[in-house]
């Protein structure tokens, strides 16, 4: 039976694991550890919470290892539970060699992106922000440069243009995790990994990303603003300055110059402006081309809104022009 120590940490790697347990036992191999992030303070009275993955692992009897650090100690730790292979899917640290060496066939790792485009920590918010109409999710062996490591199987999809980073990260888990038992149920019956392809093509960077990153030019097109805030959805959610106050759009949809005028918005509005509650459609904001009909937000210190509720406490919001 192939022994596997999974890496990862957050909601979305916990839907892989889920689906990784639930099929280990038809694809020969058993999830023998977990390795995750510390338990981190949340909360007014800083309680310190478990990751989902290591919450998911406990309630499944498995052995959870959170350091600090992948120093000697977590690798003496880690050694203990004879892992064959390591399985990742945004754990979020660097493997070194001598990590790496605890391993006989090494380790595997689940990037949400069509590699070599997207390399680094957040290939799923660049595909949306550039309005890809592609993407794909690929399991690549894990290499001492970030996410060069051969490709070993890729699934590509079609975008909608509805998908949030949420809903398309999830989207990674639940397809990624196909992907990965697929692979371990090769392994253990043939005894080896794949040898896999080398990445060809021009490679593209992903990097942290900021709140600053996530503030709302208005001046760009209502196409570009509705990919920054599905791009950006809930961490760290898009937002705007409302008269010196942060206001987060949260959900809503772009709109043709045409389709706002026909809902009475005027084309003479700044970028910025708010221009009209639509009840049946949204708060049109005036962008560079287009309106953004906000039908989600969230005000400084208030519970998220839908945009009627939203508009129903604040009557002077039509006419105020929203900062670039």
């Amino acid at each position: 039976m192939l022994k596997v120590l999974y890496a990862g940490s957050p909601d979305a790697s916990a839907v892989t694991l889920k689906i990784l347990l639930e099929k280990a036992g038809s694809c020969g191999y058993e999830i023998a550890g977990v390795l995750t992030n510390p338990p981190s303070a949340k909360g007014r009275h800083k309680t310190l919470i478990p990751t989902p993955v290591a919450q998911l692992a406990e309630q499944n009897g498995i052995s959870v290892f959170s350091p600090e650090h992948l120093d000697s100690a977590a690798r003496e730790e880690v050694q203990k539970i004879g892992a064959d292979i390591l399985v990742v899917f945004a754990y979020g640290h660097i493997f070194g060699p001598k990590f790496m060496s605890l391993f006989k066939f090494g380790g595997v790792n689940l990037h949400p992106s069509a590699l070599p485009k997207y390399r680094g920590c957040t290939p799923v918010n660049a595909a949306l922000l550039n309005g890809d109409e592609k993407t794909a999710f690929t399991v690549q062996t894990i290499s001492q440069k970030m996410d060069e490591g051969n490709i070993l199987c890729q699934k590509e999809i079609a975008l909608s243009g509805k998908e949030t980073s949420v809903s398309l990260l999830n989207n990674a888990a639940e397809n990624g995790a196909e992907l990965l038992a697929s692979l371990l149920k090769e392994i253990s019956e043939n005894g080896a990994v794949p040898e896999g392809i080398v990445q060809s093509g021009e490679a593209s960077y992903t990097g942290i990303i900021t709140k600053e990153d996530a503030k709302l030019d208005w001046a760009k097109s209502a196409s570009e603003i509705d990919c920054a805030v599905r791009a950006y959805y809930e961490d760290p959610s898009a937002w705007t300055v409302e008269k010196g106050l942060p206001l987060k759009i949260i959900e809503g949809k772009k709109l043709s110059d045409e389709e706002g005028v026909a809902l009475g918005a005027s084309l003479e509005a700044a970028p910025g402006t708010v221009a009209i509650f639509a009840k049946s459609t949204g708060i049109l904001v005036r962008c560079g081309h287009g309106f953004y009909a906000v039908t989600k937000l969230q005000r400084q210190g208030k519970n998220a809104m839908d945009y009627k509720s939203f508009m129903n406490g604040a009557r002077d919001f039509v006419g105020t022009v929203l900062s670039l």
